[in-house]
Order: structure tokens, then C-alpha cells, then sequence
């Protein structure tokens, strides 16, 4: 296989790994009839696979620099295909949120080598556009589990669902090992010097911060679609679809968004076109004024989703720019997941609670809102350092 086509594997990789994540959103309905699951313990349900990513991921992605960037993904899959087999052999919501967090981990080792890795295999001039569309990993996978989930789970249950996705990884696990080149030697002596160097720059903390209010809002927004349309009476294969298509949604802002910072547009402006549109995206979609106009809500998580996808894609760029070295890529993406995955996992819950408290899904853009007028302020902030401090 060509060094192209060994980075559209890795691409694959980290897309089977977020399946693992998209999972469970379409599987909530039948969890929380089979397991007596509340609101709350669904939000945490929801952001339990983000556990590993909030305590240790920049620790997991200096680890991938220091011991292999493909030894690192290939114990990931394998990791995310013995935890969803187990899943689907557990009836108890404890030992499924304990999994849960261990996929969490396998997703780490998948997804944070992914950058250095694509470093490795194609050319400068072609990484920003190749890193939009492999940002994009997460709202496709997502996607395809929304889509297919409220077909597939009816018919054949939620345990057959984690079933399918271990064999999914099983199969990724041989591919990536006779695939991806072996591990060179790694150019950093000590786990601890790369994670000093990344900690003590402020371009990391910025960008890391900046992912942090924006996957809190993408994940419960999207984790709580289908329960939100469930209570409106839209089931089945429309389910399915308005679901996916909002995930889905989010990849056009991606693959955007690396080609607008190809071609030299300011990161500053990327970000503050997507948190903006984040805003309003959800103060149409959930604000009482638009509550008899159904379309014209679906029409604002649309927007949410796609302006709201030129954010990951533009902070991963910066994530890699403002790395200390190319023997840190890995450990500062892994600062940035870990940032990213404290959003996810305080935002569904918090999400949970607010609607829980208001009797409704209204002042959901409340939250949203206050979380992207957080992100302008940094993201002009992160302007500033780059205009006058080191590039760092």
C-alpha cells in the first residue's frame, strides 16, 4: 500500500474508533427500558466513554510518542474490540459504564497518533487538507451509528449492536498491522520531557481550552437528539436519518475548514465563524419562539453542526503548529483530547440537569451560547499570542 493510502487507514482507523463512540446514542431507548436508566445516569452514560480522555490523554499520547505511534493505535482497536464484546454480554449499568471508560482509552490510543502518523506519510503541502478530513472522524462515525443504530438495534437488540462494532475492530486490528509501516525509533529519552515541554507553552492550554466548550456542546447536542425526537414521536428510519444527517453535517465544516487553512485564512476568524453559528444554531433550535416550527429547528441543529465543524478541524491545525516539536505532536493533540474530553463529558450531563430543572429542552441554548461566547474570547486571545508571541 502507498504512503497515501496508508494515510486513508489511518483515517478509517480513527472512524471505526469514533463508531465506538456514536454507539450508544441510538441505543439509549432500549438501555434505558432494559437497564431503568434515568436522564441523568444516560447523560453519564453518554460521556463515561470520555473518562480515560479527561484524566489521561495527553499522558496516552506521550506514551504513543515515546513507544510507537502504530504499536499505540493497533492496542487501541484491540482495546475497543474486547470491551464492546464484553459490553454486549453485561445487564448492568455499573459494569457497562466501567466499559464504557475502557473504550474510552482503546479511542485515545486510536485517534492520538493519528496526526503524528499522517505527518509521517504525506508531504507538507497536502497536511492541512488531509488533517481537515481526518478531523472529520467523529461526526462520521457518529453519523453512520445514528443512521444505522435506529434500524438495526429494533430488530436485533442493542448487545447483537456492540457486537457488530467489536467485529468491526477486529478486522481493523489485522488491517493496520499488515498495513502501517513499523515504529522508528522515537526521537524523545523521557515520557516526563515531553509532557513538560507541551505544559509549559501557552498555545497548547489555549487550544485545548478552546476544544474543551466546544465538544461539551456538539456531544450532548447530538448525544440527546434522538431521545429529544423519541418524546416528540418521530421513531424509526426518520429517526435514523435527521440524527445522522445532523452528525453528518459537521464534516462539511471540517473539510472546510482545511481547506480554508490551506489556502491561508486566520484561524481566529474560522473559530469565531463557528461558535457563532453555534449560538445560533441552538437558540433557534431549542428557544421557545421557535417551538411551532419544527423544520426551522431542525434547520438551526443543522447549523450548529456544519458552520460548527470549521472549530475542530482549525484547533487540531493549531494543535499541530503550536506543538513543541514534531516529537510532541502526539503528546499535545493528546492535551487537546484531554481538554475535549472533560467538555464531553461535563457537558451531557449538564445538559441533563438544566432540562431536567426548566421541565424541557428550552434553555439548552443557554448553555451553548455562554459556552461559545467563552470560545470568541479565547480564540481572539489565541489571535493575539500568535500575532506577538514565538508561534508557541
Amino acid at each position: 500500500m502507498h504512503s497515501l493510502g496508508k494515510a486513508w487507514l489511518v483515517i478509517a482507523a480513527a472512524v471505526v474508533a469514533a463508531l465506538h463512540v456514536g454507539k450508544l446514542p441510538p441505543a439509549l431507548p432500549a438501555l434505558q427500558a432494559d437497564l431503568g436508566l434515568t436522564l441523568v445516569q444516560s447523560g453519564f452514560l453518554l460521556s463515561m466513554v470520555q473518562m480515560a480522555g479527561m484524566l489521561t490523554a495527553i499522558v496516552v499520547g506521550s506514551l504513543s510518542d515515546r513507544l510507537g505511534l502504530r504499536r499505540a493505535m493497533i492496542a487501541g482497536m484491540l482495546t475497543l474490540t474486547l470491551a464492546s464484546a464484553i459490553g454486549s454480554r453485561v445487564h448492568d449499568a455499573g459494569a457497562l459504564m466501567v466499559l464504557r471508560a475502557l473504550e474510552g482509552m482503546g479511542f485515545l490510543w486510536v485517534a492520538l497518533p493519528a496526526p503524528a502518523l499522517l505527518r509521517q506519510l504525506v508531504p507538507p503541502d497536502r497536511m492541512a487538507r488531509l488533517l481537515g478530513v481526518w478531523s472529520a472522524y467523529t461526526p462520521l462515525g457518529t453519523a453512520l451509528a445514528l443512521l444505522a443504530g435506529p434500524l438495526f438495534i429494533p430488530w436485533a437488540g442493542w448487545p447483537v449492536w456492540w457486537d457488530l462494532f467489536a467485529a468491526i475492530s477486529a478486522v481493523m486490528v489485522l488491517w493496520l498491522y499488515r498495513a502501517l509501516p513499523p515504529d522508528s525509533p522515537s526521537g524523545s529519552s523521557v515520557v516526563g520531557l515531553g509532557l513538560a515541554a507541551t505544559l509549559s507553552r501557552p498555545g497548547p492550554w489555549l487550544v485545548a481550552s478552546m476544544f474543551c466548550v466546544y465538544s461539551a456542546q456538539w456531544l450532548a447536542m447530538m448525544g440527546f437528539l434522538p431521545s429529544i425526537y423519541a418524546e416528540a414521536g418521530i421513531s424509526g428510519a426518520l429517526l435514523g436519518v435527521l440524527t445522522a444527517v445532523a452528525a453528518a453535517a459537521n464534516i462539511l465544516g471540517n473539510v472546510a475548514s482545511g481547506r480554508l487553512v490551506h489556502a491561508g485564512c486566520g484561524a481566529h476568524w474560522l473559530l469565531w465563524s463557528g461558535y457563532a453559528a453555534m449560538a445560533l444554531g441552538s437558540a433557534i433550535a431549542f428557544s421557545s419562539a421557535t417551538e411551532g416550527w419544527p423544520w426551522l429547528r431542525y434547520a438551526g441543529v443543522l447549523l450548529f453542526s456544519s458552520v460548527g465543524g470549521l472549530v475542530p478541524a482549525t484547533l487540531f491545525s493549531l494543535a499541530v503548529r503550536l506543538a513543541p516539536s514534531q516529537q510532541q505532536i502526539a503528546t499535545s493533540v493528546g492535551w487537546v483530547q484531554q481538554w475535549s474530553a472533560m467538555g464531553q463529558f461535563f457537558g451531557p450531563p449538564l445538559v441533563a440537569w438544566v432540562a431536567v430543572q426548566s421541565g424541557g429542552w428550552q434553555w439548552t441554548h443557554g448553555v451553548t451560547g455562554s459556552l461559545c461566547a467563552l470560545g470568541a474570547v479565547l480564540a481572539w486571545v489565541t489571535s493575539r499570542h500568535l500575532a506577538h508571541g514565538p508561534g508557541r
